[in-house]
């Protein structure tokens, strides 16, 4: 069998169906041109951020803007889509520039490797193209404040990924506004700051489960608390949580650009 390696030769192929013939049926060509005509504003391609960018790129978005600083280790394997043995050591926005061409050559994306430094998110973002909607995939919680007042700043929609460490159930997980979260540690510290701060409202995917505990290991060294110096190495992730949150945060960007939604959601109207 001949290998197939560009978009002609699969239309040659295959010219009774396209890759968008699926997402016609539901969106008509109306929806799939909106689609095209966005841009989507991933920061950090982790977990999360990975899933959801491929996400939306089988889904039509016509610009993705993705950012991070990281390269591929063998850590992110149990649940990165950028992460492989063939892409170990590599930055990530490149892998994600590859899959994203390879899944929707007509995607254009913008790639920025760098860290988002917490006094320079305004200078950094503001250097990038203007996003219909900007995702938070990252984990740290001074960068995640900035980045939401940035969004509140210039009237952006932000959709805020929240914990997924020591979790389990992905059912768990639902879309609501920052003042609304409980159970999770990392969302206790935005409530708290992003009131304080005067930011929101602020939609984030958060879960109620509470996160399971573990002992730190025999020799681990701890602060003056007895808390782990090294935090991430009390904190775990399953492989599937992050993907299955990155999904749900793509469909609902996808969906809010398209101006639909589920007459049970939470957050009312758009």
């Amino acid at each position: 069998m001949t290998e197939i390696t560009s978009k002609a030769e699969i239309d040659k192929a295959h010219p009774e169906e396209g890759p968008w013939d699926r997402l016609r049926v539901i969106l008509g060509d109306e929806g799939l041109a909106k689609l095209r005509a966005s841009t989507v504003m991933v920061l950090g391609l982790g977990g999360v951020g990975s899933n959801c960018t491929l996400a939306l790129a089988r889904g039509g978005v016509g610009h993705l803007v993705v950012v991070d600083r990281d390269v591929v280790n063998p850590s992110n394997i149990n649940r990165q889509a950028v992460a492989r043995i063939s892409t170990m050591g590599r930055p990530k926005t490149d892998v994600i520039t590859e899959m994203v061409a390879d899944i929707n050559p007509e995607c254009q994306v913008t790639a920025l490797h760098d860290f988002i430094e917490k006094d320079r998110v305004a200078e950094q973002l503001d250097a990038l193209p203007v996003p219909d909607i900007v995702i938070d995939a990252i984990d740290t919680v001074a960068q995640k404040l900035r980045i939401a007042a940035w969004t509140q700043a210039h009237s952006y929609h932000e959709i805020c990924s929240l914990g997924a460490a020591n979790k389990l159930d992905p059912t768990r997980f639902k879309f609501m506004d920052v003042s609304e979260t409980s159970a999770d540690p990392l969302a206790k510290v935005m409530r708290k700051e992003c009131r304080k701060r005067g930011i929101g409202p602020l939609e984030v995917l958060c879960s109620d489960e509470v996160p399971l505990k573990f002992e730190p290991p025999a020799g681990m060294p701890l602060d003056e608390t007895g808390r782990p110096l090294d935090r991430g190495s009390v904190l775990g992730t399953m492989s599937y949580l992050p993907a299955v949150m990155g999904q749900m945060i793509a469909g609902r960007a996808l969906c809010r650009i398209l101006g639909i939604h589920n007459d049970r959601d939470p957050l009312g109207e758009w």
